[in-house]
Order: structure tokens, then sequence, then C-alpha cells
């Protein structure tokens, strides 16, 4: 299989943790079986977190085990004056740390379930060079490479 990169956001990876048989846990699980690398941020660790203690706080357990499982790679969150340099890259300032941090990581996908801000603004993807999508397009996006590979 080829080795890719996917950066997923809080939103991402909280979907892998609550939702068992989606797109975002196949991919925590390909992760687990080093078929793939998942990268977050930081950033992205602290706001899952928050979001598990304030849902679903049994599931904190489960979110760190499925962290250590599936060897997510964490890079550091970019500096204040990167962030501030990059505020024309989408149009709610607190998304600039996360994309700052996947193109940092030069990921080959952007895992979200932020339509909003991310998905339905093509201009996004067009000033940053990323593939951004959902876990189901990122899954779908795989397995073409998966199958171009053994072509």
């Amino acid at each position: 299989m080829l080795k890719v990169n996917l950066f997923l956001d809080s939103s991402a990876l909280v979907a892998g943790i609550v939702s068992p048989t989606r797109a975002a846990r196949a991919l925590l699980l390909l992760a687990e079986t080093s078929q793939i690398t998942i990268t977050v941020s930081e950033q992205v660790i602290a706001e899952s977190e928050r979001a598990i203690a304030r849902k679903i706080p049994q599931a904190l357990p489960e979110l760190r085990q499925a962290i250590r499982a599936s060897k997510v790679k964490i890079v550091p969150n970019p500096s204040p004056p990167e962030v501030q340099a990059s505020l024309n890259l989408i149009q709610h300032p607190a998304d600039v740390p996360i994309l700052l941090a996947a193109m940092n990581a030069h990921v080959d996908f952007l895992i979200t379930l932020n339509r909003k801000h991310f998905i339905d603004n093509p201009e996004v993807a067009r000033l940053t060079g990323l593939r951004i999508g959902t876990p189901g397009d990122g899954l779908e996006w795989l397995r073409k490479r998966i199958f171009a590979s053994e072509g």
C-alpha cells in the first residue's frame, strides 16, 4: 500500500471515536495497522479532548487510546506571527492554525467535517494547496490511490 499522510482536524478525530462504523473510524483503524499516517496538531488534541470531555466524558480514555494505537503524529501549532500572516487563507480566523499545521506537515489530505469553513469554500484548498474533504472523501481518495498503484 502507498504510504499516505492524512491530517485530521478535531471534528474528524472526535468522529472517529464516537462513530465506530463510519469513515473517520476506518481511517484510525488503517493508521493502527500502519497502512497510513495520521497527523494532528497540538491544537487538534486539545480541541478533541475538550469536545469529548464536554459531550461524552466517559470516552476520554478511548480518545487517548485511539491516539496511541493509531500512532498519531502530533505536530506543533504554528507560531502566532505565522497565524497572523496567514489570516487570508480562510474566513474563520480560528481555523488558520489548523491549515498552517497541515501545510507545515506536508500532508496529502486534510480531513474535516467542517463544511462551512473548509469544504464548501474551494478557495481554501486553492490558496493552501491542500486536498480537503470529509472522512468519506479521504477514504475514497485513498481507495483510488490504492487501485491506481495496483493497476
